[in-house]
């Protein structure tokens, strides 16, 4: 058996954390839509849950979604500009 199968991969790890991440954002639109045509409708139930798991659950989801996107994207912003850099010399 190969070594790098039993060693813990931190990159990875942190894929699927934030996989897991966009899946919970994309699944709390999806259900703040439905809360609010159930709202429309005269059923007020739905909106109302959603309302009680917004600071607690869904606010900090959607943080570390738009915190990981702009840090992903300076990153790759860094590596471009650093290979570019090289290529001058």
């Amino acid at each position: 058996m190969k070594e790098d199968n039993k060693k813990f991969n931190l990159k990875d790890f942190l894929d699927n954390i934030l996989l897991i991440n966009l899946f919970l954002a994309i699944l709390s639109a999806i259900f703040f839509i439905f809360s609010i045509l159930m709202q429309i409708n005269g059923n007020s139930i739905f909106l109302n849950f959603f309302r009680k798991f917004w600071n607690p659950l869904i606010l900090p989801i959607i943080s570390i979604l738009i915190f990981s996107t702009l840090v992903n994207a300076i990153i790759s912003w860094l590596k471009r500009k650093v290979h570019l850099q090289e290529e001058d010399i």
